[in-house]
């Protein structure tokens, strides 16, 4: 058997870190041939010397100098869209906007691309489609709701009229059922503290908000083509149902697990196959209750203002990610409440031109534009 060569961008993170605890689990299935970081100079060097790949990206200047010293032999590139060349199937962990390189360069290769870095996708989505297009080029969602949607969606033979519904389900974060007043003054610690994921501080937070499923829902329209009216977002604080679809003759599929992110990551990596290794089996004889109730959207608006940017399209989801990425960044930063981060995004907002997205540049552009614009916000 030949060995799928996998490739992880951001593999400190919690999906680099799970992606290598899975191919660990298989080890004669899958070789390592690129990692990739920012600045996390002691873990991919322990990674690196365990998984010996050819080829090692950090893009942080003084932490690239640090990794070079301590990999003589290997590689040692700045660019996060090299861990593509050699790989059969790419992994993008890479949080935030910081990801959009490694998404273009997979597809346009045409290869596989588990996909865990949505902003990517929402900013970038009028760019990254037509590359989806390429030979061989393939996304395989890695967010557990994207990958229950994608296995559901194997049950019909006719998608585009088959579909009636998307419905992505949301854990509720730490904040569910809590009023808005209650919120004013959430602590940072308060916010981090997710019920049953573990997750890095950036996605957490987006959790607490509802922006994180806001945006999941820009990024399954994207990824499926499904309008907008037809997505809904259903709050299941079990997580154990990760999402589901109806379909026009009123039958809903949903994919069932304990919470587990390993499942779609080894879906993705093993795709079209079904990984051999079971990851989040559940416990029937334990497992006494799925309850599910609909959003509080005046409370946490970020859902909402995911919506209307979707709608609006063209740079407008560039312009909702870029202003979270800010609003979250001042947050964490200790710069302003919690309870900020929605207007932040909503008068950021105010302020975005309406523009197309042609190109990367379109995108680079209106990222740029909708940092300072945000900054500004913040400050204010």
């Amino acid at each position: 058997m030949v060995a799928v060569r996998v490739a992880i961008a951001g593999s400190s993170g919690s999906i680099g870190t799970q992606t290598l605890d899975v191919i660990a689990q298989s080890p004669d299935k899958f070789e390592v041939v690129a990692l990739g970081v920012g600045s996390s100079v002691d873990v991919v060097v322990e990674q690196a010397k365990r998984w010996k790949p050819s080829v090692v990206v950090v893009t942080d200047e003084g932490a690239r100098s640090k990794v070079a010293a301590l990999l003589p032999g290997v590689h040692i590139s700045s660019d996060l869209a090299d861990v593509v060349q050699d790989a059969d199937v790419v992994v993008n962990g890479v949080v935030g906007f910081a990801g959009l390189p490694v998404t273009l360069a997979t597809l346009a290769a045409g290869k596989r691309l588990a996909l865990a870095n949505k902003e990517s996708l929402i900013a970038a989505g009028p760019v990254v489609k037509p590359l989806r297009t390429v030979s061989g080029a393939l996304i395989v969602p890695v967010d557990s709701e994207h990958c229950a949607i994608h296995q559901c969606l194997r049950s019909s033979s006719n998608q585009h009229q088959e579909v009636q519904r998307l419905l992505l389900t949301a854990s509720g974060g730490p904040f569910r059922g809590r009023s808005a007043e209650s919120l004013r003054t959430v602590s940072i610690a308060d916010a981090l503290k997710h019920p049953t994921w573990s997750m890095g501080p950036k996605i957490t937070i987006d959790s607490s908000t509802l922006m994180n499923k806001g945006l999941e829902v820009i990024e399954a329209h994207e990824l499926f083509g499904v309008a907008y009216d037809k997505i809904d977002v259903v709050v299941h604080p079990q997580s154990v149902v990760h999402s589901m679809v109806e379909f026009t003759d009123g039958a809903v599929i949903a994919q069932l697990s304990m919470p587990d992110m390993r499942l779609p990551i080894a879906y993705a990596l093993d795709y079209p196959q079904r990984a051999s290794i079971p990851f989040g089996g559940i416990d029937w004889s334990t497992l006494h209750r799925l309850d599910f109730e609909l959003p509080d959207t005046e409370t946490f608006r970020c859902l909402s203002l995911a919506y209307q940017a979707g709608r609006i399209g063209g740079t407008a989801p560039a312009w909702l990610s870029a202003a979270n990425e800010i609003a979250v960044e001042a947050f964490l930063a200790g710069r302003v409440l919690w309870s900020r981060i929605p207007s932040i995004i909503e008068e950021t907002l105010q302020h975005h031109d309406g523009a197309s997205a042609h190109v990367v540049d379109d995108i680079l552009e209106a990222d740029r534009a909708a940092r300072i614009a945000a900054e500004k916000v913040v400050a204010s």
